[in-house]
């Protein structure tokens, strides 16, 4: 273990970014805070730092449990951290509701071009629609 990371190391180590370039970019956007305020990718990180990471469309706030700056394997990286039980939370709430989002989307698409059959179904209701009405003069 090592006693200081930088921030975009320990991103990359605690695998929240695929490389340090992602990561550092990601810092640069300020998708990324430690105690709400906007970092560079130098800051070092120290032990019980709250890091706040935003990876569309999720975000994730963490406190800092370990430093290190290589990339072990994910069971051992996700023992570096401790994610917050309302950002675990939210997290569930947003993947639900996204997930019935994209059911909800796919039972109104159908399921691509109508057959043939179908294509004479919706011309014969068209031209239901389109007959003039008979006025009936009694």
């Amino acid at each position: 273990m090592v006693d200081k990371v930088r921030i975009d190391k320990w991103l990359w180590a605690a695998r929240f970014f695929k490389t340090r370039s992602i990561a550092t970019e990601a810092i640069a956007k300020n998708h990324v805070r430690v105690g709400g305020q906007r970092i560079k990718a130098s800051r070092l990180v120290l032990l019980g730092d709250e890091i706040t990471i935003e990876k569309v469309p999720y975000e994730f706030c963490v406190k800092v449990l370990a430093l290190n700056d290589q990339r072990r394997p994910a069971v051992e990286a996700q023992n570096m951290y401790e994610e917050t039980e309302k950002s675990i939370h939210a997290r569930e709430t947003l993947r639900d509701r996204l997930r019935s989002d994209s059911i909800a989307r796919v039972g109104l698409a159908g399921e691509g071009r109508p057959s043939k059959k179908q294509r004479r179904q919706i011309i014969r209701f068209q031209n239901q629609n389109d007959t003039p009405e008979k006025a009936s003069d009694d």
